[in-house]
């Protein structure tokens, strides 16, 4: 499945050789001369994690020649997008075209990482935006752990997106790319993903893991958008995120954002996960629902805690419930958990 993905990029960068999309307005071309050179097919891959998608278009990325070009997570592009747009808000006219116009002005060539669709406020925009970039030559090339059909799947108002992927399949060639192994997978392989107590050795297995897990790629501070707001994330790079218990746990989080942080990262390193007590319930309870939902995700957890599972939280209310966390997290540490999850890919 690789090869046709890599036969498919190196076409699309043999044709990006020498391409303008300015020159589709020459002279030559407006009195007859010439005619308008086409925009290459931007190509669309998906699969299952860790399969090797963001590893083959970062290669391409990186070898590709349009002077101005972009690789970007797909996350951070659409909140730079409505920080533009609400930039504009005092202007007259709709803000997308001139949005757009400035986007392609910046890059010929658009790389997005994960391109997936949770937030209406992107699924009502991104038609519009899409096709001014299209118009203006820009070439887009993404990943996606989901194909075209399922994107936005289930979303309110989703029969006004169904456009947009028409669109999409219309501009890009889909690509599929899978197969029975996942390479990131294998680096969970008889690794300690639970660590007792919250030490200085701890800490350093967590950072090991970091590094591991993300080709010790340099961590940035990243935002998830949920419902029009914003959910920051400390640390990230290449789809693990890193969370101190308070600030993921601590903070005034619900379901929906565990839900869209959970769809945008594989595995999670949560730092300092203490002892709960009675006063604490409501960070109990937001725990329950952050494994709830990684679980369900089949998502990974590499943690530091203060004790083992069944000694976090034994008494206070919804200590009953927070049984079920304990037998998760049990499991999460699991060779079974790990398999499960590839199955369920």
């Amino acid at each position: 499945m690789q090869e046709r993905a890599v036969v498919k990029l190196q076409l699309l960068w043999e044709r990006l050789r020498d391409y303008d999309p300015a020159a589709k307005q020459s002279w030559r071309v407006r009195l007859g001369f010439a005619s308008p050179r086409p925009v290459p097919r931007g190509i669309y891959i998906h699969g299952r994690v860790g399969r090797g998608k963001s590893m083959l278009m970062d290669a391409f990325f990186a070898t590709a020649t349009p002077a101005k070009k972009r690789r970007v997570h797909f996350y951070a592009f659409m909140a730079e997008v409505h920080a533009r747009i609400h930039a504009r808000r005092e202007e007259k006219g709709d803000p997308i075209p001139p949005v757009a116009a400035a986007i392609a002005a910046e890059a010929t060539l658009l790389c997005f990482d994960e391109f997936h669709v949770v937030d209406i406020a992107d699924a009502m925009i991104l038609g519009r935006l899409f096709a001014a970039l299209w118009d203006s030559g820009v070439v887009v090339v993404a990943t996606s752990n989901r194909a075209p059909e399922m994107l936005y799947a289930g979303g309110l108002q989703r029969e006004r997106f169904l456009p947009f992927i028409d669109l999409l399949k219309q501009k890009l060639d889909v690509v599929q790319l899978d197969g029975p192994r996942d390479y990131r997978l294998a680096r969970f392989a008889g690794r300690q993903v639970y660590f007792t107590p919250i030490d200085d050795q701890s800490y350093r297995a967590l950072e090991h893991a970091f590094g591991d897990l993300t080709d010790n790629a340099s961590a940035v501070v990243e935002a998830v958008t949920v419902l029009g707001r914003e959910v920051k994330v400390p640390r990230a790079a290449k789809g693990v995120a890193w969370f101190q218990f308070d600030e993921l746990c601590g903070a005034a989080l619900g379901p929906q954002d565990f839900l869209a942080l959970v769809a945008r990262y594989h595995t999670f390193i949560l730092e300092a996960i203490p002892r709960l007590g009675v006063e604490q319930r409501n960070e109990a309870k937001r725990f329950n629902i952050f494994i709830d939902a990684l679980y369900d995700a089949h998502g990974n957890l590499i943690c530091s805690a203060a004790a083992p599972p069944e000694k976090l939280y034994e008494s206070g209310e919804g200590a009953f419930e927070f049984q079920r966390t304990v037998s998760r997290l049990l499991e999460m540490q699991s060779d079974d958990y790990i398999a499960a999850r590839k199955d369920a890919d």
